[in-house]
């Protein structure tokens, strides 16, 4: 099949590499369009250093990395390899990078390749550049190397070529038609190309290009340093390219390549440098091309001479030239793929750097051809993942070049991620502020970890102080307030999480067809369940609520949630969706203390028969209406209970008021993790993302797969019976041994898995880890060890959930 008329903007590595995918998958009615010559376009890729590291804290990037590796390798123009394979080594010069290096190790066994640890004496083995008096240990990764851009651009061409893709070099997009919501065609500077499907490769002019159908696109091009040695001296008589490994020195934001008798130096420790896509020079204005700017000398001093510190055998050479390289650079670090929510048939692969391009370019084509991606999970890369506030240019400014101060820094799981901030507050915000909230960021929103008023209450209590690493962004309150909660009350703040409204008289029906639940059921029914996609994979979990015949509060977990209902509304207009989270809050009143706290304020029958167990109301609480549902993710007693913002601080107050003299405690983050881990209550996107099903993920009941339909059913069916991986608790005797998350399990010496979510359980006494394994291994009373930087942590299978199995507290 020749497939729909398709246009890709751009003809650089991203832009290539999607036309070959998208041309092997029997879509050959394309064409790629660029402003530039080919196949040295005048964007990153023709001036990229090469450099390709596959160590990432996300298996996503790692898994785009490794496709790009091994697609590359297999490539060559007239026999010039497209990449070579010369490894990857990354250094230490502090005991704080080398515990960071041993964090990275773990990382890529988790997602499964070579790495290994090496001494200060192999490092320099391995570059003996190196001084060996500057290294306390490195990171090898035989399988990285150097891409060699152009050419992979080109190789990439003549295949897509071959196949009838054509390629216009010099063909500057002016504007992308569009006519009812749908892409038509794209104006060039030669004429205008009828398309049924645009995808916009084109990277630093990414934003000008999205802002043509009216897309605001996340990205900033900044401008980073890359430095050619003259001759070294003792390189001389080096005939190829490229013999070393490719070495990061990154406790000085420094990289390096060999070129022959020299080497290539970036650079990342200079002050940031953004720049507008729409200030960068066309391909005829610019001195050499339109992504190199001006070297800027002072700006690379310090580089200059902690390389020679480091590499003593370039004191004796110079630099000969440089350059100021722009790249894109994203607000959380990933790249932008996906189509525009407004837009049909426009669709981004933007902010992809040579080490993600074959990958991102595989996905893309998967994702158009398919419906979806098999090949990774992309929930962390899709455009339509950012809140409102997280596209306004203020906030990408700052957080794009923040990102790239940190591109190399040694960044903990909860560290907060800096200003703008704050952003969002809760109602609930001035009274957190008296309770000495330390506040993390969730989704923009100021969320507490634990509060400080409750210190008094670690006193008496047994709470383990965990190691140094885990200890970080944490307090001892954070037990406390966990082990209150199961003794009386707790108010804990849900604002953060996402509320979609569904409504109109097609909203029944909607819901059954998006959900693996039975959702229509009698008013006042809540229902925990999935949504799909097309593969069976778990695009989200979900709590949907029949607040009325045609009437549905959905409890989400991000945007993409909203876009995916968004784009399946059915074209009569019989249904609506909209966003409530910025106007309403909610309070999570749980512990066995809850119903004499809340009864009293309230003339609504909150008993157990008045409110069973997944079953929602309309109340007042004193004078404040609510939507009370009864629900817990902690594992106790209580209720979601929602409002408007307005009046959200008079239920702060209200159901404070209440439960302070029963001893009960406001409580955060920290301690609400502990709690439904014990329980065994999954988080999507952290132990269950789209590359998961629901049977993997032990979430099988809720599917009805006796539902007459619902998207990704039929392939539900038929993964059904093959599961080889599950979902898993283990536990950890060793108090101090509470792991993060991301780290590699170990059956014997082999890796067999990594675990996704981690806390100290506070009611058990031991460490909860959720980790995927092998399913033969996921038998209780398994024993396995996790892999934590230099340690192995002994853990066990155990039966889940690990506390109230019998749900008697929850249903009390």
């Amino acid at each position: 099949m020749a497939g729909p008329r398709v246009v890709i903007i751009g003809a650089g590595v991203v832009g290539a590499a999607l036309a070959d995918e998208i041309s092997a998958r029997g879509w050959t009615e394309v064409t790629v369009v660029d402003q530039g010559p080919l196949p040295a376009t005048g964007g990153s890729s023709s001036h990229a250093p090469g450099l390709v590291f596959q160590t990432n804290s996300s298996k996503t990037m790692t898994e785009l990395a490794r496709y790009t590796v091994e697609k590359l390798r297999s490539l060559d123009v007239d026999g010039r390899p497209c990449f070579l394979q010369v490894g990857g080594l990354e250094v230490a010069t502090t005991p704080e990078r080398l515990a960071e290096l041993r964090r990275r190790h773990g990382w890529i066994t988790s997602w499964g390749v070579e790495g290994r640890l090496l001494s200060p004496e192999e490092c320099v083995e391995q570059h003996p550049l190196v001084d060996p008096d500057r290294v306390l240990g490195g990171l090898l990764i035989p399988t990285d190397g150097l891409a060699k851009a152009v050419l992979a651009v080109e190789a990439q061409i003549r295949r897509a070529t071959g196949r009838g893709v054509r390629f216009l070099a010099r063909h500057e997009v002016l504007d992308v038609r569009q006519s009812e919501g749908r892409v038509t065609g794209v104006v060039t500077d030669q004429g205008e190309l009828g398309a049924d499907i645009v995808v916009c490769c084109a990277g630093i002019w990414g934003p000008r290009i999205a802002r043509m159908v009216g897309m605001n696109l996340p990205l900033t091009p900044l401008a980073h340093q890359l430095a050619w040695t003259g001759p070294v001296p003792a390189l001389a008589g080096q005939t190829e390219e490229a013999v070393r490994p490719i070495l990061r020195h990154q406790d000085a934001d420094l990289y390096y390549r060999d070129r022959f008798d020299g080497l290539g130096i970036g650079y990342y420790g200079h002050r940031p440098m953004p720049v507008s896509a729409d200030d960068i020079l066309s391909v005829d204005e610019a001195e050499r091309m339109p992504s190199v700017l001006k070297f800027t000398e002072d700006d690379f001093a310090d580089a200059w001479t902690e390389t020679q510190s480091l590499l003593p055998a370039t004191k004796e050479s110079e630099i000969a030239e440089g350059i100021n390289g722009l790249f894109s650079f994203t607000t959380d670090n990933f790249p932008l793929l996906g189509e525009s929510l407004d837009v049909k048939g426009f669709w981004v692969a933007e902010a992809v750097w040579v080490t993600h391009s074959a990958g991102v370019g595989r996905a893309m084509a998967e994702w158009l051809v398919d419906g979806h991606c098999s090949s990774f999970d992309l929930h962390e890369c899709d455009v339509n993942r950012f809140e409102p506030h997280q596209l306004a240019p203020e906030y990408v400014l700052a957080r794009d070049c923040r990102n790239f101060e940190e591109v190399y820094d040694i960044i903990h799981p909860l560290q907060p991620s800096g200003d703008p901030r704050p952003i969002r507050k809760s109602p609930f915000h001035s009274r957190q502020q008296e309770h000495g909230a330390f506040f993390l960021e969730a989704n923009g929103w100021e969320r507490p970890q634990w509060y400080e008023a409750n210190a008094s209450l670690v006193e008496g209590r047994s709470i383990p102080t965990p190691n140094d690493w885990a200890a970080r962004y944490w307090s001892p309150v954070v037990g406390a307030e966990a082990q209150v909660t199961r003794e009386t009350v707790a108010l804990y703040d849900m604002t953060a999480l996402k509320r979609l409204e569904v409504s109109g008289p097609g909203a029944a029906g909607f819901l059954e067809r998006m959900a693996t639940g039975k959702v229509a059921k009698s008013v006042g029914s809540v229902t925990y369940t999935l949504l799909l996609d097309h593969d069976g994979g778990i695009r989200s979990d979900i709590t949907v609520a029949r607040l009325g015949r045609d009437l549905f509060q959905v409890g989400a977990n991000g945007n993409l949630d909203l876009d995916w209902f968004t784009r399946h509304l059915p074209a009569d207009g019989t249904v609506q969706v909209r966003d409530i989270t910025p106007g309403t809050c909610c309070i999570g009143l749980w512990g066995p203390l809850a119903r004499k706290a809340l009864q009293p304020l309230t003339d609504d029958d909150f008993s157990n028969d008045g409110l069973k167990y997944f079953r929602a109301r309309r109340a007042h609480i004193g004078s404040v209406p609510v939507t009370a549902m009864r629900l817990s993710y902690v594992g106790e007693l209580g209720w979601e209970l929602y409002t408007t913002a307005d009046l959200g601080q008079k239920l702060w107050d209200t159901l404070w008021a209440a439960a302070e003299p029963l001893g009960g405690v406001v409580a955060g983050r920290g301690a609400f993790n502990s709690l439904r881990l014990e329980k065994g209550y999954r988080s999507f996107g952290t132990d269950m993302t789209y590359e998961h099903d629901p049977y993997e993920a032990g979430v099988g009941f809720a599917v009805k797969l006796d539902k007459e339909d619902f998207i990704g059913k039929a392939a539900l069916e038929r993964r059904k019976a093959d599961v080889r991986r599950r979902l898993t608790c283990l536990t950890v005797d060793d108090p101090r041994a509470v792991v993060m998350g991301k780290e590699p399990v170990y059956d014997g010496d082999r890796p067999v898995g990594y675990v996704t979510s981690a806390a100290y359980g506070h009611t058990i006494g031991k460490g909860i880890a959720y980790a995927w394994l092998p399913a033969d291994l996921a038998v209780p009373g398994t024993t396995v060890h996790i892999g934590y930087f230099d340690q192995r942590v002994e853990a066990a299978v155990a039966e889940e959930p690990l506390f109230d199995p019998a749900m008697s507290r929850l249903r009390g």
